[in-house]
Parts: structure tokens; C-alpha cells; sequence
């Protein structure tokens, strides 16, 4: 039977046409009269997507991906809508997510809706996106946990249309708790790093024998 909710390549066209047009929408100044035939038209959108079936994840299978190891400078997949690293996601900052040893490294471009201070990116997009990359170290790892804590600590601002890298790794494990780090940098220059704890629920599948040590 045909999983109607599986990914696929239209859903995340569709999710990449909507972060194109939020970014065209805070990058440039259409006139009223454009404005108001747009609203009209992703209105009508809005009111023929609604009756469609409804999505609803289910939790079983859910801890199953937490198992599955990534071969080195594979890209590191996950939840398709996650918010903001999903392929189809409209919140998503289309980072390009890749194993780097015991680690990640994603490759992004933070653009015009993601603006905070003129010309910078918005802490708080930086901070979701440090959540998502760190979660993906699990994958990685063949851990499974949620995020536990997140401090970000904010060293340079953070320019928008240019490609940066954010690097994540698992610190060390205490139990059921992994720490872990990540940073954002362009050449030299760390415009940003974290710390997070990740916790292993107690019913989820046994614990990685990776050590970083």
C-alpha cells in the first residue's frame, strides 16, 4: 500500500517555491496592486489545500531512524517538514547537511526573511538551525534523544547571502545525556557556537557504542 504521506519530490519542490517566495516577499517592495492579486491567489491556494486529508505522524517506528549510520560525506536525512531543515518545510533554511566524521557539517545560505538587524540573520534562526544540525549528529552517532538544553553564544553578527558552514560533534555522554557542540564559521571567522544536551528516552532502542574519546 502506497504511503500517502511519504516524501516526495513535488511536496519538496512545493516547500522550496514557498521559501523562495517569502524571501521575494521581505527582499523586494511590490506595489499594493500586486500585493492584494497575490493575497487573493495564495488565499484560494490556502482554501484548496485545506480539504485534503490531513496529516498526522504516527509514534510507532518512530525512534527507528535514531539506528541508521550515515557513510562519511553522505547527507544526513530526516522528517521532511522538520522546521528548519526539512526539504519540503516552508520554514526550512535549506541547509545542506553532510557527515564529517564522528560529525556534521552543513552548508547555508541564510536569505532576506531570515533578517533580523539590517543586514543580519536573526538570532533566533540561528538557534533553530543549530537545534536541527546538532539533532542531526544522532544520526551520525545511532543515537536517539530530544533536545534537552540549547545555549547559543553570539560572537559576530551573521551576514545574510553568504555560504557558511555550521560544524556540530557529541562533545561526551553522561548516561542517557549527550553533549554536544557546534559552531558557525566562514574561513577563520566563528560568528557563532553552542552547546546542547540531548537526552535518550528510556524506552528507546539500546545506546550507540560511539565514544568520541
Amino acid at each position: 500500500m502506497v504511503d500517502p504521506f511519504a516524501p516526495s519530490p513535488a511536496r519538496a519542490a512545493l516547500g522550496a517555491a514557498v521559501r523562495r517566495l517569502a524571501h521575494d516577499v521581505v527582499g523586494h517592495q511590490p506595489d499594493d496592486a500586486m500585493s492584494e492579486e497575490l493575497t487573493t491567489a495564495l488565499t484560494s491556494y490556502s482554501e484548496r489545500i485545506v480539504p485534503a486529508p490531513a496529516r498526522a505522524r504516527a509514534n510507532s517506528g518512530f525512534h527507528e531512524h535514531w539506528e541508521n549510520h550515515v557513510a562519511e560525506g553522505a547527507p544526513v536525512e530526516s522528517y521532511e517538514y522538520r522546521p528548519f531543515s526539512g526539504a519540503a518545510s516552508p520554514w526550512s533554511v535549506d541547509p545542506d547537511i553532510r557527515r564529517e566524521g564522528e560529525g556534521v557539517a552543513a552548508t547555508v545560505r541564510f536569505g532576506s526573511a531570515h533578517e533580523g538587524a539590517p543586514g543580519r540573520c536573526h538570532g533566533g534562526i540561528v538557534a533553530g538551525l543549530f537545534d536541527d544540525v546538532l539533532g542531526s549528529v544522532l544520526s551520525v552517532t545511532g543515537d536517539g534523544g530530544f533536545t534537552g538544553e540549547l545555549t547559543v553564544r553570539y560572537l559576530i553578527g551573521v551576514p545574510l547571502h553568504v555560504d557558511l558552514t555550521m560544524r556540530c560533534r557529541v562533545d561526551r555522554r553522561e548516561g542517557r545525556k549527550l553533549f554536544l557542540l557546534g559552531e558557525l564559521v566562514l574561513g577563520d571567522d566563528i560568528y557563532a557556537t553552542a552547546k546542547a544536551v540531548f537526552i535518550r528516552p528510556r524506552d528507546a532502542p539500546t545506546q550507540s557504542t560511539f565514544d568520541p574519546a
